[in-house]
């Protein structure tokens, strides 16, 4: 039988709460700690003030708060009234068989290690890409990728997809005697989009496969294709309409523009470290293969 690394502080909290449990709902469940909470006079507390000690290891008010801050949200919405008890518990436990756990192996301390590591480096990245987006940051951005941007054409249309060339011609020739192009799609579409009567919505290039997208570029809107063959199958389009689409506020790409400054300003911090660290890598040649080789992790 294996168990997780770590005790799930939000499993416990969910056993002694309910997993459905509002902060409205664990305030009413505990009126009397939230109200003595409130009236109690104020101490001087820090990061180091000794909360409880277990086994001669100090829990303090900082790995209180740290088991907080790592929360899964539904529980970091509780007030600490009602959370300072279950995360009390779950440092003491943890701490309790920390205490049994006896000299590390080999193993634990190497995995410990590239956690130590791999925590700071997100330190450092997080407080960088954080710092990188500023309103300066965003609007070079958006002058980057959109200043020079010509408005782009976009197409509406419709198709029916059938499986071979003879069904698509069927298809077309029923519509251009009169059949109304949705109801045909909704009966003989093979396609995701036949119960919507094949409409595809707007679309740009690149958008579709590019025989599909050949064939609607060259038409007029109105048209209906003759059939095209993709690797889905058998088309009939309709192209309902055109428009030329300027380029976007601002405001409508703020997100992608913040993902690209930060993913700019990670690179950047990224090649620096590495750059000013200095790297040397051993000169002789280690197989690959060790990476599937356990046994070297024993003791």
């Amino acid at each position: 039988m294996t168990f997780p690394k770590m005790i799930a502080l939000g499993a416990m909290l969910a056993v002694g709460l309910g997993a459905g449990a509002t902060a409205q709902e664990a305030e009413e469940a505990a009126p009397e700690a939230t109200e003595e909470a409130a009236t109690e006079a104020a101490v001087d507390v820090t990061a180091e003030t000794v909360v409880a000690t277990v086994a001669g290891v100090d829990i303090t008010v900082g790995h209180m708060i740290v088991a907080r801050k790592s929360l899964p949200e539904q529980y970091a919405q509780l007030p600490p009234e009602v959370l300072w008890e279950g995360i009390l518990e779950q440092l003491v436990q943890q701490t309790a068989l920390a205490s049994e756990a006896g000299e590390p192996s080999k193993e634990t301390v190497l995995v410990l290690e590239n956690q130590r590591s791999g925590y700071l480096a997100g330190d450092v990245l997080e407080a960088a890409a954080m710092a990188a987006v500023t309103d300066e940051a965003l609007e070079a951005k958006y002058n980057e990728l959109y200043a020079d941007a010509e408005p782009q054409r976009e197409w509406n249309a419709a198709h029916i997809l059938v499986e071979t060339e003879e069904e698509a011609q069927a298809v077309k020739e029923e519509v251009e005697g009169g059949a109304d192009f949705a109801e045909v799609a909704k009966v003989k579409s093979t396609g995701p989009s036949g119960p919507n009567g094949g409409a595809l919505g707007w679309f740009g290039a690149g958008m579709m496969v590019p025989e599909f997208e050949t064939a609607v570029m060259a038409m007029k809107a109105g048209e209906v294709s003759a059939p095209v063959q993709t690797q889905f199958g058998w088309h009939v389009i309709k192209l309902n309409e055109t428009r030329l689409k300027d380029k976007p506020d601002m405001a409508a790409v703020k997100d992608q523009l913040t993902e690209e400054v930060q993913r700019a300003a990670v690179d950047e911090v990224i090649a620096s470290a590495v750059e000013k660290a200095g790297v040397e890598k051993a000169e002789g040649e280690i197989p690959a293969a060790v990476l599937n080789d356990f046994s070297l992790l024993e003791d």
